[in-house]
């Protein structure tokens, strides 16, 4: 057995069973090891964003890592922006990272470069295996790793993958989610009974449904008002489902609404400041009066930390609060929030929603609440390109649910290859592309840091036509089945269509 076998069988044996892929030459030995070994389902990705956006949404949906086979350091590169979204999701993955062999490096070859100090750009936790013999021990370790809520980066020489003389390695332990104290719940108990205004922060897995309902038992029983973050990784919503406020993008509108609190409780978030700097505002979000409280951190079990707190204080169960009702379905003009709606009400029982959308969310996200039970994915870390990978990978996780995607046009094309994807695999995904021609939310930004009247050359900057980009014809020439839609009604009758039948779809909205 050689170094890439006994990786791929140890892996294989400590659960993981999908591997998003852009490789090389220095991974071909990986390669075979995949052809020969049964167990690993290997996703042929043609740009490295898509290979770790897509193991980014599986990993949020199966709570387990995908493995990625990249390609030295500049096919590392080329993934990570996708990967600081999943370092904001807390998403287990292992990244597979082929290098030169050992007695090739010093010859510095063309693309010879530090990957090491790449990969550490990403994670904590990077290892370039030392020898044959322990690239199986290092491949388990890496998923124990991920398990934490981590990327963890392998990185393979070449020369190790293809020696023979390796074993592989027994799967190791999952570690367990560190366990509040019991201080630190009493002391948070205090401020919640202090008859102060209390804001719970959620994010992490206190977006679960099981989260969810222990904190609303707080709310309950202390009037404390419940937030999540702006960007969720994963959260659990729809009917049945208890409802979170979600805070808002724009600093001045989120400030506005953490004004009055005095005391904010963090459950798996950090406490929330503003995306970026302006000039003459303040960047964090809360007033000077606020005390912060951190209830649980990303290593916590955020789920038992509310639920213990809402047995320290009593709380008993609560019914699910009523919610709007779901918009009806709209005619007339087509705007975005004409075609949030129709999504709303066409939305099948545990669809995944993968929501890139940007400005075209900004007002229907609420339309949302009251829809078919569902799981909503986000833009974590900031980092467009995201969305459709992201949809990709949640739809491999969850072969057996609707996935559908929607994605602004702007940030759609960092990553346009995953519809290729997609239809290789034939997955259950509708990709709805909200298309306005613009990157409308940097118009926006652009008035925000002062600029009053912005000339004929910066407004270019920010416009995406001239010439226009034609996303049906874009996914056909994919593999994907695609339409293009300007009325309500043509939207309509398309989605519907998506809705009642397998396989991808794209949806071209024009706004």
């Amino acid at each position: 057995m050689n170094g890439a076998e006994s990786l791929l069988t140890s892996l294989i044996d400590a659960g993981v069973e999908v591997c998003f892929a852009n490789p090389g030459t220095s991974e071909m030995q990986l390669v075979a090891a995949i052809d020969k070994i049964p167990g690993m389902h290997p996703i042929l990705c043609l740009f490295e964003g898509v290979v770790t956006g897509a193991a980014d949404g599986y990993g949020r949906m199966a709570d387990k890592p995908a493995v990625t086979l990249l390609h030295l350091a500049p096919g590392f590169s080329n993934g990570m922006a996708n990967l600081h979204n999943a370092k904001r999701a807390h998403t287990p993955i292992v990244n597979i990272i082929g290098n030169h062999a050992t007695h090739h490096l010093p010859l510095d070859s063309p693309l010879t470069a530090d990957v090491q100090g790449y990969a550490a750009l990403t994670s904590d936790w990077v290892r370039s295996n030392g020898s044959v013999q322990s690239l199986g021990l290092d491949g388990v370790e890496a998923v124990a790793a991920s398990m934490t809520g981590r990327s963890a980066n392998l990185i393979v020489p070449a020369d190790h993958a293809w020696t023979d003389g390796a074993e592989p390695a027994k799967p190791l332990p999952v570690p367990a989610p560190e366990k509040v104290a019991d201080e630190t719940i009493g002391k948070i108990a205090v401020a919640l009974r202090s008859g102060e205004a209390c804001c719970l922060f959620l994010g992490g897995k206190a977006l679960r449904m099981e989260g969810l309902l222990a904190a609303k038992r707080i709310e309950a029983a202390t009037g404390a008002k419940l937030i999540c973050e702006t960007f969720p990784a994963r959260l659990q919503r729809g009917r049945g489902r208890p409802s979170v406020d979600r805070l808002e993008y724009f600093g001045e509108m989120a400030q506005e609404r953490l004004k009055g609190f005095k005391h904010l409780i963090t459950v798996g978030a950090k406490p929330p400041v503003s995306f970026f700097a302006y000039p003459g505002k303040p960047s964090t979000l809360w007033s000077e009066t606020c005390a912060i409280h951190e209830l649980a951190n990303q290593q916590n079990d955020q789920i038992l930390a509310l639920e213990a707190l809402a047995d320290y204080l009593g709380a008993p169960e609560v019914a699910v609060d009523e919610k709007p009702p779901v918009p009806s379905l709209p005619d007339g003009p087509m705007t975005a929030d004409a075609v949030n709606a129709v999504v709303a009400q066409m939305l099948p029982e545990n669809a995944i929603v993968s929501d890139e959308s940007c400005t075209s969310m900004v007002m229907s996200y609420g339309f949302f609440d009251n829809a078919a039970p569902h799981d909503w994915l986000t833009l974590t870390g900031g980092a467009i390109g995201q969305g459709m990978p992201v949809a990709m990978g949640a739809a491999v996780a969850c072969p057996d649910r609707k996935v559908v995607n929607l994605q602004a046009d702007g940030s759609a094309m960092y990553t346009n290859q995953a519809l290729w994807s997609m239809a290789r695999e034939n997955l259950d995904v509708c990709v709805v592309i909200y298309n306005n021609s613009s990157y409308a939310i940097l118009n926006y930004e652009l008035m925000r840091v002062g600029v009053d009247e912005p000339g004929e050359r910066a407004l270019s900057m920010l416009d995406l036509s001239k010439p226009d980009i034609h996303w049906a014809d874009m996914a056909e020439a994919m593999g994907v089945k695609a339409s293009r839609v300007t009325t309500t009604d043509d939207f309509k009758a398309r989605f519907k269509e998506a809705m009642a039948s397998k396989g991808p779809r794209l949806i071209e909205v024009i706004l």
